[in-house]
């Protein structure tokens, strides 16, 4: 759900994605993998990587948690909610693990726009990711519906249970909280980032089990979109695109203001405390 090779250290894994070199990553081979027009729209070969990675990663993470939908509907609750709610949580980490040195696993458009407000993510790439993820969750819920048809073929997208306005506000919540703690995990040189998949998926898991039954806890407009277009489904999706949207934006945001600062631990360490240091710099203001 973020590369932020730059941003985070030696961690390995990454989800803020930064292309440091989308113009010549590797200078020996740039003549080779790069086309370059005038115009100033280009191609390169590791920018497409990271496309196919969107696509792949957002592929499985819809057919697995859309699936167990499905599943749990066609055999008669043998997933139980509970189980869906594990199946979201360990799909969404498997592929941070996967794919998030690659493309930085975002895998969500609410995600790639929120990177992009704060300057993490470059707005030229957004339309291009964006539009990966969206067609990974329409393959895979076409997938899905081509597996289970005739009377097994139910609609696997978000549906407000209660009133949209109430659905909204839930997804708006949820996936702030998402977006925080991506933020947190992926940004901060200070985090633990060889644990950022776990506690995205945990986040995710917690979020589908409280929201779950309201909302749907989408958290992600591709997850909606995919289902909705396959499905020719569009009731009430405009609360699945603009709640996520709004609410990632505004917990990568609340990050970036509570962040003090972007020096790493170890070198706020060797001048004293944390604390110390940051009423030092309130003290100096």
């Amino acid at each position: 759900m973020a590369d932020a090779s730059g941003a985070n250290g030696n961690h390995g894994l990454a989800l803020d994605v930064k292309d440091d070199d989308l113009n010549h990553r590797d200078v020996n081979n740039s003549s080779s993998n790069t086309i370059e027009h005038s115009s100033g729209c280009f191609v390169t070969v590791p920018f497409m990587q990271k496309l196919v990675a969107e696509i792949t990663g957002t592929y499985f993470l819809i057919f697995a948690g859309c699936g167990s939908v499905v599943v749990n509907t066609a055999r008669n609750n043998t997933i139980t909610f509970p189980g869906i709610s594990i199946v979201w949580g360990l799909a969404v980490m498997v592929v941070v693990y996967s794919v998030g040195h690659i493309s930085g696993a975002h895998l969500n458009p609410a995600v790639t726009i929120a990177f992009a407000t704060c300057k993490r993510f470059p707005w030229k790439q957004v339309p291009a990711y964006v539009a990966a993820q969206v067609l990974g969750s329409i393959l895979a819920s076409g997938t899905l519906r081509l597996i289970f048809n005739g009377h097994q073929d139910h609609f696997a997208g978000t549906l407000p249970q209660g009133t949209d306005v109430q659905s909204l506000a839930l997804e708006f919540i949820i996936t702030f909280y998402l977006m925080f703690i991506i933020s947190g995990v992926a940004t901060d040189n200070r985090a633990i980032g060889e644990l950022a998949g776990l506690a995205v998926g945990a986040t995710v898991l917690l979020n589908v089990m409280f929201a779950g039954p309201i909302s749907g806890a989408s958290m992600n407009p591709a997850r909606s979109l995919g289902p909705a277009i396959v499905s020719n489904n569009y009731k009430s999706l405009w609360v699945y695109i603009l709640g996520p949207i709004a609410g990632a934006i505004a917990g990568a945001w609340v990050y970036n203001i509570i962040r003090l600062t972007d020096k790493p631990l170890r070198e706020i360490s060797k001048r004293g405390s944390f604390l110390r240091n940051s009423d030092r710099n309130s003290s100096n203001r």
